[in-house]
């Protein structure tokens, strides 16, 4: 079996499972943000009058932080009202919000084996714990509130080998930008990746979540990546394993695919020949080189979203914007990822290196990636962005243009107007002690 099927098999209570096969599993973390104002209909519909576990569900506010219109602040009441009357614990309010995926995986509520859904198609993310993680409807996820239940189709895997290790500034933004060159936005509909190779065991987890999360662009139901010893030490370092599973952190961390695994696929992709790539308008699959390309002037640099909004990544954009300016006519709006992380980046001095270069700091929040707040575009406007969708109408107007690239040349961006490859800034010495300052713990 691949390691995605092993996670199904493990959490169904089988021997063993085949793609096609239908199993029911035990669920052992429920997401909701604010689809959760649209699951409590048909919670109640279905006669259900109390949730399976409520120290097993989780629900940021993360959309429109705080509420930004009239019909934002209604659904924030409504699930407020549900929080309350099912007196549910993990609610992140305003106040000590988050983006919903980076909540599952800096809370502890996400460990290596675990069955996790959510009402947003990036719950794949939570899969770079060595998770079985998928994004549901809600309707379905009002099911599992109820039972603690879901069926599910076991996928066909397609593995996706990374060889060698990345160049800073290089990044696992690049990894998964060149697995959409080669797969397509199709490619993965409804299939697992599972992540491996020595490119991908030299990666910190900052850039595994990125990794995970953007197997959604690919169309896939889950993204995997294998446990190891970094895997261990990121939840070691967490301030709380929730739920009372701090000694299961190692439970199911050895679980591998097997030998003769039978995948649908298998890419290989050269880390040490892998250089900066830029996802072009409109498609995350439209993706060339950065020095092939010519965006003409920039009027917003984008640097948030589930995708990229880590600290480290804060911190690379930092470190490249001291002692210097945002160019003139070009927008800098920067999310943090979590309240956590922020307060992180304002002992750290990020935030005001970022304000004084001339970036916009804003609420942990979702923000412009979704074109809900806080950086929408006009027509004909040009964005660099660390997110993760550039269709048509993403972040704002129909017409407006959404360039997906990685923090580091987001930031050199930020600095020139105009989309700039990242090793033209960063060479030689500069690029190692870049790369060292952002990797410290």
């Amino acid at each position: 079996m691949t390691l995605p099927e092993k996670l199904l098999a493990l959490k169904a209570g089988k021997d063993s499972v085949r793609p096609g096969e239908i199993v029911e599993a035990p669920v052992d973390v429920a997401m909701a943000h604010e689809a959760c104002a649209q699951l409590i209909r048909p919670f109640e519909q279905m006669g259900a009058t109390e949730v399976w576990d409520r120290n097993k569900i989780v629900i940021p506010i993360d959309h429109w932080v705080p509420a930004s219109s009239e019909a934002s602040a209604k659904l924030h009441h409504a699930i407020r009202k549900f929080v309350e009357k099912h007196q549910l614990p993990h609610f992140y309010d305003v106040g000590r919000q988050g983006i919903c995926h980076q909540i599952l995986v800096e809370e502890g509520f996400v460990l290596p084996g675990d069955l996790v859904t959510g009402t947003d198609s990036h719950t794949n993310m939570a899969g770079a714990l060595g998770a079985f993680a998928c994004g549901i409807g809600p309707t379905e996820q009002a099911a599992v509130f109820a039972t603690g239940e879901i069926w599910l189709k076991v996928p066909e895997t397609i593995k996706i080998e990374v060889t060698g290790r990345l160049q800073f500034p290089v990044s696992g933004k690049d990894i998964i930008l060149e697995a959409l060159r080669q797969l397509t936005t199709e490619g993965g509909a409804y299939k697992a990746i599972e992540f491996g190779g020595s490119g991908i065991e030299s990666l910190e987890m900052y850039q595994r979540f990125t990794l995970s999360n953007m197997t959604t662009e690919l169309g896939a139901k889950a993204g995997v990546i294998p446990a190891d010893e970094e895997t261990l030490r990121y939840l070691r370092s967490l301030p709380e394993i929730k739920n009372g599973r701090a000694n299961d952190i190692a439970k199911h961390a050895s679980l591998r695919a097997d030998p003769d695994a039978k995948y649908e696929k298998v890419i290989t992709i050269d880390g040490d020949r892998l250089e900066p790539l830029v996802a072009c308008p409109h498609s995350p699959d439209n993706v060339k080189p950065v020095h092939d390309v010519d965006t003409g002037r920039v009027d917003q640099v984008f640097v948030g979203s589930c995708t990229n909004a880590r600290l480290e990544d804060l911190r690379v954009v930092a470190s490249i914007l001291k002692g210097k300016q945002v160019k003139r006519g070009t927008r800098l709006v920067v999310f943090p990822a979590s309240t956590r992380i922020y307060m992180q980046a304002l002992r750290e001095g990020i935030i005001e290196t970022i304000t004084e270069a001339g970036g916009s700091f804003n609420t942990s929040s979702c923000g412009a990636c979704f074109g809900g707040m806080g950086g929408v575009l006009d027509e004909g406007e040009v964005c660099v962005s660390t997110s993760n969708r550039n269709f048509p109408g993403r972040m704002g107007h129909n017409k407006s243009m959404s360039y997906l690239v990685s923090p580091a040349t987001a930031a050199v961006t930020a600095l020139e107007g105009k989309l700039v490859d990242p090793r033209e800034y960063l060479k030689g010495e500069d690029a190692e002690k870049l790369a060292r300052l952002v990797a410290q713990r």
